[in-house]
């Protein structure tokens, strides 16, 4: 998959981004129009000619009313805000900055959402047309707000125009008020005294090389700096248009505190394709989890890519790691226990929990501790690293990632080659000195801590729990878990039948999506609470009924090391235009 200059909007990085419309919170539109699905296959102004539209299914403008119980479109709308990616960049281009806050607020105008979904009509009428006589071979596993849902969002993904990554990224960051059952209270995470985390972090990084391998290859000296983060609470107090309180953080955290009911902390990383998104972004996930889990999140923003290449992001983990571990004085928190804290992320936030893993347990070996604020402290394992469709390959190399495509809304390697779409430079991109991928060197992606498809050895690790849907990145999920099934590591694995990329956090009304969150945060507690219940397992559930069919874990994937890391330096050769690229025409 070409890079770099030539590389498109659909392209390696932003092969795992999805549009951003409007959070449902902010959906419902007031003001002299609305916009509704109806049963006719008219598109009505009122008080202006009716604009007739084939399909099965129009919008209408009514006046003066107000979007409420908008089952689908309404539901389209969240899936795109739980996506977390800035479509309202294709809308209006020009993103606006509150004073109050260095993140862009959202544009609540029903022009943008209205330009947008105009020309959908056609699509959701053949859709639901489709879907409701059976013609689609989808109407067997999604219902049709499922489909419709996947089909709009498929289609913005696809044909959306190009923009500069900086504005991309603006956009992905979305900026609203905290409302709701939601406790946040937000947090710096400050910076160690002496340099010697940025070493071992070398250190690990260099242990995983392959033999013969330059040291240091591929790796650019980064910045220590002070991390920023969201300790997220369920306040359960509160009622669904409860505003956040106005005092200190300190004290939302104390108020926060009040309610957790277990010792967990999920120290949770957000997707987005290493360039995309913030804490705020998954702000509902969160919130599920620690009401499911009775304990606490600390959702943690690290810094983004292009402008922030590897290992900028991993190091900003390690730090908050060691941040609940061993907290420096004027912390909010008190030393958090090693077997209380669970690592967890989607996508992206998936991968770098595995590579934090990898991490400790790659310092583990060499035998190596961290100097701490004066302090030589150890890096102890988690309790547990629970994932949602983890991103594990920044290459693309597995074979799903061209065969799923009808399930899923990322693009195929075909629909994404050769720049169809390119990025307009700006300030971010392209980067300076030059580099054809969005969040490392070519040099290093196949290093485990950037792929961990590419990790030799799981030996030693607390459990994991590994979810896909039938989705683009299913392949490398199923060989990560039976790689460390194989060697001991206690592996729960989950794939959902003809599911898409994360799909819970897409599609949150779906009973499949509620089945997995209580899975997901099942596992969680279970680190903490009971840790020895954990054993093995591996099932596969359909969605529609929820029936369950057990899968050999060790089973799900019998490749060779060799021929992984062959496959990957492969997509390598082929994202830099070293090779002709056949793996997309499958």
């Amino acid at each position: 998959m070409p890079t770099g200059t030539d590389q498109g909007i659909l392209s390696s990085e932003s092969y795992l981004t999805l549009p951003l419309m409007f959070p449902s919170s902010t959906f419902r539109l007031s003001g002299p129009a609305a916009l509704r699905l109806c049963g006719s296959a008219a598109l009505r102004v009122s008080g202006s000619p009716s604009l007739r539209l084939c399909g099965s299914a129009a919008l209408r403008l009514c006046g003066s009313a107000a979007l409420t119980k908008l089952p689908v479109t309404k539901h389209i709308s969240a899936a795109f805000f739980r996506c977390g990616v800035a479509l309202q960049s294709v809308f209006t281009g020009n993103p606006s900055t509150s004073p109050s806050t260095q993140y862009p607020e959202m544009d609540n105008s029903p022009l943008p959402l209205l330009k947008a979904f105009l020309p959908k009509v056609p699509l959701i009428g053949k859709t639901a047309f489709s879907h409701t006589l059976g013609f689609s071979e989808h109407s067997r596993y999604w219902d049709l707000r499922t489909e419709l849902t996947i089909s709009v969002i498929r289609s913005f993904v696809v044909d959306s125009p190009p923009r500069p990554l900086g504005q991309l990224q603006r956009m992905s960051i979305k900026g609203s008020e905290v409302k709701g059952r939601i406790w946040i209270s937000r947090v710096v995470l400050r910076k160690p005294e002496e340099e010697d985390v940025w070493t071992k972090l070398q250190a690990a990084i260099d242990g995983l090389r392959e033999e013969g391998e330059e040291k240091g290859r591929g790796v650019r000296r980064c910045e220590i700096k002070d991390v920023e983060a969201e300790w997220t609470g369920y306040r359960a107090g509160a009622t669904k248009n409860s505003l956040e309180l106005r005092i200190s953080e300190e004290q939302k955290y104390k108020e926060m505190m009040r309610e957790v009911r277990s010792p967990i902390t999920i120290l949770y990383f957000h997707g987005g394709a290493y360039y995309l998104m913030d804490p705020a972004t998954h702000r509902p996930t969160n919130k599920k989890l620690a009401k499911l889990t009775k304990g606490r999140c600390l959702s943690v923003r690290y810094r983004l890519a292009p402008q922030n290449p590897f290992p900028a992001a991993l190091l900003d983990a390690l730090i908050s790691y060691l941040t609940l571990l061993y907290p420096p004085p004027g912390s909010l928190h008190t030393p958090v226990a090693p077997e209380h804290i669970v690592f967890a992320g989607d996508s992206a936030g998936g991968n770098l929990s595995l590579v934090l893993l990898q991490t400790i347990l790659e310092l583990s070996r060499q035998g190596l501790k961290v100097t701490w604020n004066g302090t030589e402290r150890a890096l102890p394992l988690p309790a547990g690293v629970a994932t949602s469709s983890p991103w594990t390959d920044i290459t693309h190399s597995s074979r799903s990632c061209t065969t799923n495509q009808k399930y899923d809304y990322l693009p195929s390697l075909a629909s994404s080659q050769h720049g169809q779409k390119r990025y307009p430079p700006d300030a971010l991109w392209p980067a300076s000195p030059p580099r054809k991928n969005l969040y490392a060197e070519d040099a290093i992606l196949c290093n485990p801590l950037v792929s961990p498809l590419a990790a030799k050895s799981w030996a030693g690790s607390c459990p994991l729990f590994i979810q896909t849907g039938e989705e683009l990145l299913r392949d490398e999920g199923r060989h990560v878990a039976a790689k460390a099934a194989a060697q001991g590591v206690r592996v729960c694995y989950e794939e959902y039948e003809r599911m898409p990329h994360c799909f819970a956090l897409v599609l949150e009304k779906l009973p499949a999506s509620h089945a997995f969150f209580a899975s997901w945060a099942g596992f969680m507690t279970r680190c903490v609470s009971e840790p020895q219940a954990i054993v093995t397992s591996g099932k596969v559930v359909r969605p529609k009924t929820l029936d369950e069919s057990p899968v050999d874990v060790e089973g799900l994937s019998r490749e060779a090391d060799e021929a992984v890391l062959a496959r990957m330096k492969a997509r390598v050769r082929v994202m830099s235009g070293e090779l002709p690229d056949t793996m997309s025409k499958l």
